[in-house]
């Protein structure tokens, strides 16, 4: 009996560790001194890490950071200003339709203005407008003087979403994307990783982490109407930090990229139970990952920005060799535990 005892005992050892067994992958295995070389790459920006996952960025255009002369076009709502020394009537209706109307809205290209007939505008400049509505007025009245401004522009604006304050904010030739974002009002912690501006339907190559944290200026493009800024949110990217860890979670990160020490510390460190020479970083699709293999000497003497992460990695601390045997040997007790049990229980039977 104790033989046939020892044999289903046998059994069941060969199963658990077989089961236990993992099935081999031919992933590429890094060590650390690609991880580094690669951390070189994401330093460089926005672009390169785009370049490591595969994904094309065509060039800014070659007039992005061109101004442009700006014109009057159709819907733009004109603030205009008229002085005159004895016609205050005059003076005042204007000021009417300013404060009461909301300005004079340029139909069919025409604006419509007391005691004139209608007076083409769109395609001109602002001081040129000003000089032709100057001139219609004075064949009837000498000495007047005219300011025109946009107060508002329908079309001739850029359109803000996501983490932002202002919805839209108009151009005028001269405007640039910093202006823009300035105006934006964007929280301090903004994922400019991944926020993006979009003209004519395709996303323009800048980097806006570049641009407002680094303050590089080739990225301060000249704003079009019709122009498309999303901000994103600094939970849209993140990396997964996982196993032998005291606070398994994802850490959010807004700047495109972290350095593996700060990502460990966010989760909480790794506790005793954790293999400190065995720390795997997966990046890359789940299909052909790639697998760095580093040890706690490198995260230790190696600086942060030779250490970097990317949004969508996988940071995974395996267990020590201890606490793999620990919990075989805690899993393993219950059924022999339970085998001892049935087959005393059979002996009393039997006997």
């Amino acid at each position: 009996m104790q033989c046939k005892t020892i044999r289903i005992l046998s059994s069941l050892l060969l199963l658990l560790c077989t089961s236990c067994c993992k099935p081999c992958h031919n992933y590429p295995i890094m060590g650390a001194d690609d991880f580094v070389i690669d951390s070189y790459q994401i330093r460089q920006g926005k672009f390169a890490i785009l370049e490591m996952e595969g994904i094309e960025v065509e060039e800014l255009p070659s007039d992005a950071m061109c101004e442009y002369e700006d014109t009057i076009a159709e819907d733009d709502i004109l603030n205009i200003v008229l002085y005159h020394p004895s016609r205050k009537d005059l003076m005042e209706s204007i000021q009417f339709i300013n404060h009461n109307v909301g300005g004079f809205r340029v139909r069919q290209g025409q604006v419509d203005l007391p005691d004139i007939s209608y007076v083409p505008v769109a395609g001109l400049t602002l001081d040129e407008a000003r000089i032709r509505l100057q001139e219609e007025y004075r064949k009837q009245i000498q000495d007047v003087e005219l300011f025109v401004t946009y107060q508002d522009r329908l079309t001739r604006k850029v359109e803000l979403t996501g983490m932002v304050g202002t919805p839209t904010v108009p151009v005028d030739g001269k405007i640039r994307l910093y202006e823009v974002i300035a105006h934006a009002r964007i929280p301090t912690d903004a994922n400019l990783f991944l926020s993006y501006v979009v003209r004519n339907c395709q996303p323009l190559a800048v980097d806006l982490h570049k641009l407002i944290n680094e303050g590089d200026m080739s990225q301060n493009i000249v704003m079009r109407g019709g122009d498309k800024v999303f901000i994103a949110n600094k939970k849209d990217s993140n990396v997964m930090v996982m196993g032998e860890i005291n606070n398994s979670q994802p850490v959010h990160m807004s700047n495109g990229y972290m350095s593996l020490r700060e990502a460990l510390v966010s989760a909480g460190g790794i506790p005793f139970t954790g293999d400190k020479r065995h720390i795997q970083v997966i990046r890359g699709n789940l299909k052909c990952p790639k697998i760095y293999v580093l040890a706690w000497e490198h995260i230790i003497h190696l600086p942060n920005d030779s250490l970097l992460l990317i949004p969508g990695d996988t940071v995974y601390v395996s267990a020590s060799p201890i606490t793999e045997w620990n919990r075989f040997i805690s899993q393993l007790l219950p059924s022999a535990q339970a085998f001892q049990t049935g087959n005393s229980v059979y002996r009393i039977v039997n006997y």
